[in-house]
């Protein structure tokens, strides 16, 4: 959950809300629940062999993001190939956690390139910008310095951790007990265990 809570530490809920149209705790709340799902089609993408592909789309969103600079079209290609046919369902499954189905799909298009460039920052940078606009520059080539195994491990524990065990918003182990858990575990175990591709 260290994920999820880095990147929402790091949003600006009350730009974000002037940005959708919506009440900042509503804001806080659909990310809150958007988060751990678009890292768990994340960590999906990047099993059976598809860690060098999001390894590849990391290296794309190397630079940190200014929420208010996001192109939505952009950022709804990057969720719809992070859920790929499963989106509509994610969507719904998403808006049964209390968070509107419809401010869910004007959030996700926003926070998939911070939550890809959080991940960027972490895995080949090294660090830890947050994913949000920050003065830290480094160069992207350097990050190959540990070889794509090491990426591809340290990709895995990185998103490994941000589900481990931190849906749920006060369940310390398994997501099965909350229902705020069970929903998005329900979404989560589809996502990786489905084998979308």
């Amino acid at each position: 959950m260290a994920a999820v809570d880095d990147i929402l530490q790091n949003l600006p809920i009350d730009q974000l809300a002037q940005q959708v149209g919506a009440d900042p705790q509503e804001v806080q709340q659909a990310a809150q629940a958007a988060l751990p799902a678009l890292l768990g089609g994340l960590q999906a993408n990047a099993q059976g062999g598809g860690a060098g592909s999001l390894l590849e789309a990391l290296g794309q969103h190397t630079d940190d993001v200014d929420p208010s600079q996001v192109d939505p079209a952009d950022g709804q290609q990057i969720a719809s190939h992070i859920f790929g046919s499963n989106e509509e369902q994610v969507y719904s499954a998403l808006g049964g956690t209390g968070a509107s189905s419809g401010l869910i799909k004007k959030l996700i298009p926003i926070l998939a390139p911070i939550v890809l460039s959080y991940l960027a920052n972490k895995v080949l940078k090294g660090g830890g910008g947050g994913g949000m606009a920050t003065q830290q520059t480094a160069p992207t080539d350097s990050s190959a310095q540990g070889g794509p195994g090491s990426l591809e491990s340290m990709l895995q524990d990185v998103l490994g951790g941000a589900l481990g065990g931190g849906t749920a918003q006060q369940t310390p182990a398994p997501q099965t007990q909350s229902t705020g858990g069970g929903i998005l575990g329900g979404i989560l175990g589809g996502l990786l265990g489905g084998g979308r591709r």
